[in-house]
């Protein structure tokens, strides 16, 4: 077997492009070309000539040899300097006989069996090459419904979705988790089945899973009122119920596991450009792509950790890399070969890509702004703005010389009198292995942690990584010694910490420092900017409530989020909280009531499912009227994926997935 340290040691140190251990040990791993016996056969720049090759080759039909071959320069100094990335299919799979360069799909599931294994072949078909595919299932009739066709009733869409996470499981059987997001209307009969589907953690195991949510449904909550369910088959009203009841379910729900999370499908129509075409109801994995029937998105990020010149951000050459990202990921589309004919439409008709950034915490350190703060949704806001607006840009000029996107015609463009060669040009995706592979924050979320002990596969010892702008202000103050950061890693924050100046605590914030509110009010600051979507987790603490949950639910929705996952700390734990520890200490400055949980929201035995209700009478715990949450929650021990797979190191829960902080392992990421 081919082993990586003597692989490395024999390369010219001008073919690893100046990348440190970790950056190469993830390129090796994950994206480097092998010969059909699985030995890599490329080095890290070959790496980047390869893509950017492929990526300019549809130049050569429209433009001068001196043209081509300058364009394809440009794509390669642009990413082997890291200033931007691919996707993880494109990085993998441009110019090897895989030519699915795309890393988002969704696939419509009709209310048919036929239909519904037609979709199961499709997103085999998809998986099998890598993409990432989302499919909403409440076009399915309800579970009991009377089929015609065959003298019987519904099973439901539950049992379809096990379905496709069969599948999926058989296709990934190999380095690559699947990711697959399974959408669901609120106003389906079947919807609480659907909010407790994932309680097992154990089950739907290749599946994010999201309810989408309408206007009319959070305007019954905030008046407690009613609101209807409906029969996706024949449209009909199935029953009224209490919306603020079922709104407290699914908080329940994702307060206990992470899940669902919560999709605003009416404020993404509202932006949808290209309704002619239909309107949006499910998303990619990772909920930052709503995208149509058959529709694709390929994706890049902009390592905004570069943007910085002399303590400043370097303006000129955040427009210039936005203008080359924007022909780069238009280029995309023209060099990948798609699964079905139906999605190749789609691609060439609507030509959706998605731009966004990674290393905005990065910068924030390098700027001295906390991430909690006004200034740092400010910047998050101009930063966005400039983006899309040079993004715009660059997509009128591709349209003059290409043309526009073929439905540009019927779009919210032409009546605009607007001529684009893209529908959607901006996405904030999450980057988990690529931002490793770049050496930086991930998408637009904050650090995880300063310093973490990390394993090391080569030598079987474990060293401790400090994030590196830390370590220089730490060495240029005088506080650095390999004691405080050995410290620092034991819990990852500054809090309690002795030494360290006031104001390198107050910059170097990391995800538990920073407040729901706080989160949720950076997603909303990029969204504003975004022509897709944001795909960011909304951490809460430990002893964070149900009621702060929907309170966060709330403010995402008014604040014009597309969408909202939540995750509260330590809620997959294989451990059952014992509420006298949640009161530990958090941020000085942040320091947030722990009420106690058992008190925080009283249930009734109508608000659990049957599964709960088995649970609790399991245990001894009665699901009468006055049922807490603290009796709930010792009935919760799910088992689930808490080490990475690979090197056993801690998962991390950020950017609406699961990522190893040691080697690059993500559950969804692609």
């Amino acid at each position: 077997m081919q082993n990586y340290k003597r692989y490395m040691d024999a390369l010219p140190e001008s073919e690893k492009l100046g990348l440190n251990d970790n950056q190469l040990r993830i390129v090796y791993a994950k994206y480097l070309m092998r010969d059909p016996e699985g030995k890599v056969i490329e080095t890290p720049k070959g790496m980047f000539e390869r893509i950017a090759r492929e990526i300019a080759s549809p130049e050569q039909s429209t433009n001068s040899p001196e043209e081509h071959a300058k364009l394809e320069k440009e794509f390669y100094e642009f990413m082997s300097t890291l200033d931007f990335l691919p996707g993880g299919r494109t990085i993998a799979n441009a110019g090897t006989p895989v030519k699915n360069l795309a890393n988002c799909f969704v696939i419509p599931v009709e209310d048919s069996m036929e239909g519904i294994f037609e979709a199961v072949k499709k997103a085999a078909l998809i998986q099998k090459r890598g993409g990432g595919v989302g499919y909403c299932f409440s076009t399915l009739r309800p579970k009991g419904s009377w089929v015609s066709g065959c003298s019987g009733v519904a099973s439901g869409p539950l049992s379809f979705m096990r379905v496709f996470d069969v599948m999926c499981s058989t296709i990934m059987q190999g380095n690559r988790r699947g990711a697959q997001m399974a959408t669901f209307h609120v106003w389906h009969p079947d919807i609480e089945d659907f909010v407790s589907a994932k309680d097992d953690l154990t089950q739907l195991t290749n599946f994010n899973i999201s309810v989408m949510i309408d206007d009319k449904f959070m305007k019954a909550v905030e008046s407690d009122s009613a609101y209807e369910l409906v029969d996706p088959h024949n449209h009909k009203p199935v029953k009224s119920i209490m919306a603020r009841e079922l709104f407290d379910k699914i908080a329940i729900h994702a307060w206990k596991t992470g899940e669902p999370g919560l999709l605003f499908v009416d404020t993404a129509n509202r932006y949808n450009t290209v309704k002619h075409l239909g309107l949006f109801k499910a998303t990619n994995p990772c909920a930052e792509i709503w995208l149509l029937d058959h529709e694709v998105c390929n994706l890049g990020s902009i390592n905004l950790d570069l943007m910085v010149k002399n303590g400043q951000i370097d303006w000129d050459k955040l427009k210039k890399t936005t203008r080359l990202a924007i022909h780069f990921l238009d280029n995309v589309i023209d060099a990948s070969v798609y699964p079905t004919p139906e999605i190749m439409e789609m691609a060439k008709k609507t030509r959706r890509i998605g731009l966004g950034v990674m290393g905005f915490a990065d910068l924030l350190y390098q700027l001295n702004i906390p991430y909690s703060s006004e200034d740092a949704r400010a910047l998050a806001k101009k930063l966005m703005k400039v983006i899309n607006d040079e993004g715009w840009h660059e997509s009128e000029r591709l349209a003059k010389t290409k043309g526009v996107f073929p439905a540009w015609e019927g779009s919210t463009f032409e009546k605009e009198g607007r001529k684009v060669r893209n529908c959607a040009i901006t996405a904030i995706a999450p980057t988990g292995t690529l931002s490793m592979l770049a050496d930086t924050s991930g998408g637009c979320e904050p650090n995880f942690a300063l310093a973490y002990i990390k394993n090391s596969h080569s030598i079987k010892e474990t060293f401790t990584y400090v994030n590196k702008h830390f370590s220089q202000v730490a060495k240029k103050r005088g506080f650095y010694s390999e004691e405080l950061m050995e410290k620092i890693a034991g819990q990852g924050t500054l809090d309690g910490i002795p030494g360290i100046p006031e104001d390198v605590r107050n910059t170097f914030e990391v995800a538990f420092n920073i407040t729901a509110e706080e989160h949720i009010m950076i997603q909303a600051a990029f969204q504003e900017h975004v022509s897709n979507a944001v795909s960011k987790t909304i951490n809460f603490s430990n002893s964070a409530t149900v009621e702060q949950v929907k309170e966060g639910y709330m403010l995402a929705w008014k604040t014009g989020c597309k969408g909202c996952t939540v995750y509260r700390d330590g809620s997959r734990s294989n451990q059952v909280l014992n509420i006298k520890e949640v009161n530990k200490s958090e941020s000085k400055t942040k320091k947030e009531k722990a009420p106690e949980i058992a008190k925080a929201v009283k249930m009734t035995p109508e608000m659990l499912s049957e599964q709960q209700l088995v649970t609790l009478a399991g245990i001894g715990v009665g699901a009468s009227e006055g049922t807490t949450l603290g009796d709930l929650q010792q009935s919760v021990t799910p088992k689930q994926l808490v080490n990475c797979p690979e090197c056993k190191t801690s998962l991390v829960k950020q950017e609406g997935c699961v990522l190893c902080p040691g080697c690059g392992y993500s559950a969804c990421s692609l």
